[in-house]
């Protein structure tokens, strides 16, 4: 009895959701956004809080001059990842983003992890950039807001709340609260307006940083540090010097830099979440992603290179690095201009970031793995209000009390493994079979197959017996995919932790790593040698499976960049969602009493809503 209850127990954690939406649900929102809505939201969410914000701290204690690489690598990251989120926007459209496509492919307890996770992002972002909105708007009146509350309010915490609660920062969250609750178009359009008054901005900075840039700058001594401590009236607003140059902090600092700058790449990912209000999501969501990822690099790099040729590295201000780049070098009046765009850049980074989390939020809430309450539809406006409501004001509490510094690290792998969980996704995916096929075609099929099952395992493997997908090709793809990540995540903590021994020839390590090396080609050529599916989509991911597999690495090699007091603390994150989903979620689940499908079934239901692969 025993035996069976855990293996219905087993049956529940993998049970997964039809693509199809189900009775009710369709059309509960507004279908109201077109492309340019949705390129507007991933550029303003992506370049509100990493342009204006990150260049300070990274370029100040991790990374020196050399931030620009570090915003290249983070960038890598993003670009395959963006990449498998389009496939799956043109598969499987609808609110939810990655946790809708772990629910489709992995089963409900990975959806469940990947959505929650993903709300701890987003109301870490959204309190990251409220806090910033504040910081920008206390630093233009001479810090006298901050030194009035940390006098009225001191928090005598350091060590995880903020020195004093940031009363601004929590108002500004309710006014955008207020604005999303109005409905789907009118929030778009005022995060349009956001969105390009902020891009016009930017590109004053990278020219104005270009023009009054000095390359010495990027080749800083210990005495160009000794004289700027000399002449500072307080030796102690310099950064550490490092060992000068371009790279100070050299290559661990680099990428230490691009852990923390992945920060300011998270915003693509909120266009999936609108599946559910967008015209045409099949083409729109993958196309926005696309270009939005685009923008936000070339404006990434431009910005991080123009200010650190204006001011040196170390003299960066961590948290309002541009407009004191412009009284750095004297361009007083300039500054009010940056000030304008970063008020707008932050205002849609954190209107499009609360749209977000509202948006998941009511997905799980939908599939009934939160409160069904939280999935509550305004009759009038259309909107999710419950959901807005709830994650506003978790992301607001969140703004009053925690320090920005403790939450950024915190953000970054709560999203690395929500994009981890998309890439497998889509990798393992893309060798399902489809019901494209008769009836008569699927038996001959299956008679073939059993003729042949005899054919040693090498033959399975390595030399298919169809052209087509099968179970049993699915099945092989399914567990090297796991074996896959298995491997990668040994490599990159070995990487991670002890790369001067690797590097450095040490017997030991390099036979370890050359070991788990041959056995990672090894598997992704068995995946390789498997037959994908042929159906037509509007995007498809290139160059399978070496760009997931790139994109798996480069996201755990950055999660084990992470300090263990990061990991302690994503883990008594999900310690709280676990008792959410175990006390409500699994018994509440849509999909309780739902039949059990085999796994290969799941992946092929992707297909019958992709037009041109219905059955004839």
């Amino acid at each position: 009895m025993r035996c069976q209850d855990l293996r219905q127990c087993g049956q529940k954690l993998v049970r997964r959701r039809p693509l199809k939406p189900r009775e009710g649900s369709e059309g509960r929102m507004s279908r109201c956004l077109n492309t340019l809505d949705l390129v507007a939201l991933g550029v303003g969410i992506t370049l509100g809080a990493g342009v204006y914000i990150l260049p300070g701290e990274v370029t100040r204690n991790k990374a020196g001059p050399a931030i620009v690489i570090s915003f290249l690598v983070a960038a890598l990251s993003s670009v395959l990842s963006g990449l498998c989120y389009a496939e799956f926007g043109a598969r499987a459209p609808g609110s939810g983003s990655a946790y809708l496509y772990s629910y489709i492919t992995m089963g409900e307890l990975c959806a469940f992890v990947t959505g929650w996770n993903l709300l701890l992002s987003y109301a870490i972002t959204i309190a990251s950039v409220a806090r910033a909105w504040s910081s920008t708007f206390d630093s233009l009146i001479g810090n006298h807001m901050s030194q009035a509350l940390r006098g009225t309010f001191p928090l005598h915490v350091p060590s995880f709340l903020a020195k004093y609660p940031d009363f601004l920062a929590l108002g500004v969250v309710l006014v955008m609260m207020g604005i999303l609750v109005l409905g789907a178009r009118e929030s778009a359009l005022v995060n349009k307006w956001f969105t390009g008054i902020n891009i016009l901005v930017l590109g004053f900075i990278i020219i104005s940083g270009f023009i009054k840039g000095d390359l010495h700058n990027w080749q800083l001594t210990e005495q160009d540090y000794a004289l700027a401590a000399a002449g500072s009236n307080d030796s102690s607003s310099l950064g550490p010097p490092g060992s000068g140059g371009f790279a100070p902090f050299g290559f661990d600092g680099i990428f230490r830099g691009a852990a923390t700058c992945f920060f300011g790449f998270v915003g693509f990912d909120a266009i999936a979440t609108t599946g559910g209000e967008a015209q045409d999501p099949q083409r729109s969501i993958p196309f926005s992603i696309v270009v939005s990822l685009l923008i936000c690099f070339l404006a990434y790099f431009g910005v991080s290179a123009a200010l650190t040729l204006m001011v040196p590295y170390y003299q960066i201000h961590p948290e309002s690095p541009l407009p004191q780049a412009f009284l750095h070098i004297g361009w007083g009046p300039a500054r009010y201009v940056v000030v304008v765009g970063t008020f707008c850049a932050l205002s849609s980074s954190l209107l499009g970031t609360m749209f977000s989390m509202s948006r998941v939020t009511y997905a799980m809430a939908d599939d009934r793995l939160l409160f069904q309450g939280l999935a509550q539809i305004h009759p009038r406006t259309r909107t999710p209000i419950m959901a807005i409501l709830a994650s506003g004001t978790l992301a607001g509490v969140t703004a009053l009390f925690l320090e920005f510094s403790n939450l950024v690290d915190l953000m970054a792998i709560g999203t690395l493994l929500a994009y981890s969980f998309v890439v497998i996704s889509v990798l393992v995916l893309r060798y399902q079979p489809d019901q494209n096929l008769s009836k008569k075609e699927k038996t001959e099929n299956e008679i073939g197959t059993f003729e042949r099952e005899a054919s040693p395992l090498e033959s399975s493997l390595c030399d298919p017996i169809s052209t087509n997908p099968t179970r049993k090709s699915g099945q092989i793809v399914y567990g090297c995919a796991l074996l896959l990540v298995l491997l990668l995540m040994i490599l990159t903590m070995i990487l991670a932790q002890s790369s001067r021994y690797v590097f450095s020839g040490d017997p030991a390590y390099t036979t370890v790593a050359v070991l788990l090396l041959l056995l990672i080609i090894g598997v992704t050529v068995i995946i390789w040698r498997q037959p994908q599916n042929p159906s037509p989509l509007t995007f498809r991911v290139p160059a399978l499976p070496v760009l997931p597999l790139v994109s798996i690495f480069v996201n755990v090699y950055l999660m084990m960049q992470m300090t263990s007091g990061i990991w302690v603390q994503l883990g008594i994150w999900n310690v709280i969602g676990f008792a959410i989903y175990f006390g409500y979620g699994i018994q509440h689940s849509l999909e309780q009493n739902s039949r059990q499908q085999p796994p290969a079934s799941t992946f092929q239901a992707l297909d019958e809503n992709i037009p041109g692969t219905e059955s004839s």
